[in-house]
Parts: structure tokens; sequence; C-alpha cells
């Protein structure tokens, strides 16, 4: 299926004259090795240093150069706000688009914060191709003939000033989030494993490193069974979406991947079974369902096995142990989609305590996390209306509908 331009940009509507993103930069497409320059991830943080927890690439040479400078972004256009400015030298997968602005024409910190605008994210999407949402892409040929507003360099340079700022303070909550966050998973004491118990020798990266001498161990092929119930005709319940903050929850979003119009063959998910995106485990992407209802054909649902309470198995494959061990089993081309393979989990170490310890450290960990999750759902408020605020205040000056002091 391939899409068409048929709606009008909110950047058109701009009171300075509008370029075409090609006439603006320059490609760069200049393959690089991970042994010379260091990996980069792209993401909602911007550029950055490759996250902790990514998977090394098979194709460690097929990387693309980035220089500091340059602007990025994610040629998947369902990844909105993938995208931004290089503040240092190294490579990126092939999959984004690196591109230097023409001095003279294109401030890099405004292009940065054009990128990442709302406005130029839907215009982005709208550009794309591709036979379903989660493989729709914008290549660089297709993306050079966007067109955005080009105010004066002043301009651009008091519009990036001003949005910097802005997300200075988007930055401080990804902080803070990430803090509570850690608290939530930091759940090692709880499971067992703090440093200095007296437990099962094992290698220290190992899950059951630590774990107590009473307690017996599994594989996960062992005790968690693959469902292969689809929707069909009928679909039990609504689509469901697997975060890596909440775990299994109503599918709410408005957009990126989201249900095509023929369901029959996404994957059925009842309570107490464990769902699983097998290519972001390394994010947290998995847990227990409390709903009834179906998610992506290529995710998977397990059930479990009475031996484990499933609130315990919820908590423990998205503790920060998990999380991470989930990284190193994980294979890919794509830094941030690291595919973990079910003969690679049926293999991974469970410990398994006695069914009334796993109730304690289930309950205790639900109260830990309740409260998290509301101080989470307040940080992410605040923290979607600054990233509203920063897009329209982009707009409203581009537009002419407010000026800057």
């Amino acid at each position: 299926m391939t899409a068409y331009v048929v709606h009008e940009s909110l950047l058109e509507a701009s009171a300075f004259p509008l370029a075409p993103i090609g006439s603006i930069v320059v490609e760069r497409n200049e393959k690089v090795s991970e042994a010379d320059f260091p990996p980069l991830s792209v993401g909602k943080l911007g550029v950055t240093p490759q996250l902790a927890g990514v998977a090394k690439t098979q194709t460690e040479g097929e990387r693309k150069l980035v220089r500091a400078g340059d602007l990025v972004i994610n040629s998947r256009s369902d990844r909105r706000g993938a995208s931004g400015l290089a503040r240092m030298d190294g490579g990126v997968s092939p999959v984004y688009t690196v591109m230097t602005p023409k001095p003279g024409l294109l401030v890099a910190e405004y292009g940065h914060h054009l990128l990442r605008s709302t406005a130029f994210q839907d215009e982005f999407f709208r550009w794309g191709t591709g036979i379903v949402d989660d493989l729709w892409s914008t290549n660089f040929t297709r993306m050079s003939r966007i067109r955005v507003p080009l105010p004066p360099l002043d301009l651009q340079h008091r519009i990036a000033a001003r949005l910097s700022e802005v997300e200075a303070m988007v930055r401080k909550l990804d902080e803070l989030a990430e803090a509570l966050r850690q608290r939530s998973t930091d759940t090692a004491a709880v499971f067992g494993l703090a440093d200095g118990h007296p437990g099962h020798a094992q290698d220290a990266h190992s899950p059951l490193s630590g774990i107590p001498d009473h307690w017996q161990r599994t594989k996960f092929g062992y005790d968690f069974f693959e469902s292969t119930e689809r929707n069909g005709d009928n679909p039990p319940g609504p689509l469901l979406s697997i975060s890596e903050y909440r775990g299994v929850e109503i599918n709410t979003r408005t957009d990126g991947q989201q249900a095509s119009s023929d369901v029959s063959n996404y994957r059925v998910v009842r309570p107490n079974q464990l769902a699983a995106n097998m290519m972001w485990l390394n994010h947290g992407g998995l847990g227990v369902s409390s709903l009834t209802g179906y998610i992506s054909p290529d995710y998977k649902a397990f059930w479990i096995s009475p031996r484990f309470y499933p609130r315990y198995v919820h908590h423990l494959f998205r503790s920060q142990r998990y999380v991470d061990y989930f990284g190193t089993i994980g294979t890919g081309v794509r830094p941030n989609a690291q595919r973990v393979t079910k003969t690679a989990l049926d293999m991974m170490p469970v410990p398994l305590p006695p069914i009334d310890e796993q109730r304690l450290i289930a309950d205790y960990l639900d109260k830990v996390t309740d409260n998290v999750d509301d101080m989470l759902a307040k940080v992410a408020t605040l923290r979607e209306l600054l990233v509203e605020r920063s897009s329209a205040l982009l707009l409203d000056v581009v537009t002419g509908r407010m000026e800057l002091a």
C-alpha cells in the first residue's frame, strides 16, 4: 500500500518562505565501523550514546556515520519523534537518515526542534509508505520533498533558544520518571537477590545469581506454554498494547501502530497470561495481563504453570535484572529492536520460590508500583503538556500568530 499526501500540512500556513528539506540539507550516507565510531541511539531523548541494555547489532560494519551538528531521524515513520541534533560523532543503524544542514540556510538547533515538532511528525508519517504501520517508512527521497518554514537565521536562533529551555525542563522530568521507574524495578532484595545472600552459586550475570537455597530453579520452557488462540471472526475484547512502563493495557493510541482492519489473525490474551513483545523485552515490553483482549500477531502470549503466582511473574520478568538479561540474549540488526527468540526464552533460568513467598513478594511490589505509577502519571501529564506547548510555540511563531521578544 502506498500513501499519497492529500492533507495540507500545518506548516504550509507559514508566514515565512517554505523550502523543501532537500534544498536545505545534504544527506550523509557514509558507512563506518563500530570499532572506529561509537554507536549512537536516536529516540525520544534525541541523539544520545547507545542506550544501556541494547544488544550488539549483527552488522557492526553496516552503520552510518554521524558527525556533531548533523540531524538524524529514524526513517521508520511510525517511530514518532525519534530524531534530533547530534552533539557528537558516532554511528547509527542504516534505518536512520543522516543530514547535514546547509550553512546560511538552516540553523541546526532550529532543525532539531522542527523535526521533533508534532506538525512535522504528522507530515513525515503522511509521506511514508509500507505494507502495515509497523513497517511504515519515509526514505530521504520522499522526505526531501516535505516543505518546511524557513525564517531568517536570527529568528531561527531565537526559536531554538526558547525551545531548548523547554526541552531542558522535559529532560528533567524524564530523569525524574527514570528514577521512579528504577525504584519500582530495583527489586533485587525483594526477590532474594541482594548482595551477600548465601544463595546457590551462579554466574553473576545469571537471573539465578544469589537466590535463596530453599528456592527451586526451573527454565521458562518448563512452566510457560505459548497460547495459539487467535481472534477469528469474534474478538473477545479490545485491542491491547504492552507498555514498557505499565505492562498490558488497553490501546488508546491514535498514532503509530494500531490494529489493521482485519484483526482475525491477532493473538488473544486472557487474564493471568503473560504477554510479550519479543522485540522489546530488553525495554520491559512484557507483562501479565488482567484483561481479555487481543494483541499484535507478532507478539506472544503464554499460559503460566500453576507453580507460579501470576503477579510474581509480572514483577519478576519486569525487574531490572531480567530486562538486562533480555538485552544479552536478544539478536537483531536494529539497535532498538532486538528480538528474543522463543528458543532462547525457553532456555532462560527462572527462580521458583514457594507459592506463599511468591504471593508476599507480589503483594508488596503491587503496593510499591501502585504508588510509583501514580507519581509517574503526574510526571507524564506535565511532560505531555510541555511537549505540546513546545510544538505549538514553534507553529505559532512560524505562522505569525506569535512574536518572540
